[in-house]
């Protein structure tokens, strides 16, 4: 008994690709944000937390500093007592500091605040087919 060559060799395998798996219930998350379904409230809502979440911080971080700048006055001697042109050099910080800081922490956040919603259109229409 002879083996047939063309027996031997295993089949060789085929990939069989379906447009869309029969069962499976398509993810709509724009329609469920449009509709303001329960998952579309639940995705609002983790966006206006996240862009909440990223107010307190920045926020937290703009009051240490003025907060700071006092602190360090009363605690270190020669920041206390040193004066330019006869200014002490804790009010003229106080003075100088807020307007330019308070205007790159908005910067800040608006830029942060915009990539989240990107990141939230990006999910949304990631799900969309008709996009």
């Amino acid at each position: 008994m002879t083996a047939d060559p063309a027996n031997s060799r295993p089949p060789q395998r085929e990939r069989v690709v379906l447009s869309q798996r029969r069962g499976a219930r398509m993810v709509r998350t724009r329609v469920e944000v449009a509709e303001q379904t329960g998952i579309g409230e639940h995705l609002v809502r983790g966006l206006v937390r996240a862009q909440l979440a990223l107010s307190l911080r920045l926020g937290i971080a703009v009051l240490a500093v003025f907060v700071a700048i006092p602190l360090i006055g009363a605690t270190i001697e020669p920041f206390a007592t040193a004066t330019v042109f006869g200014v002490p050099l804790n009010w003229l910080i106080l003075g100088l500091l807020p307007l330019p800081l308070l205007y790159l922490a908005g910067r800040l956040y608006i830029r942060l605040a915009e990539q989240a919603e990107r990141d939230f259109v990006r999910l949304v229409d990631a799900d969309d087919p008709d996009r």
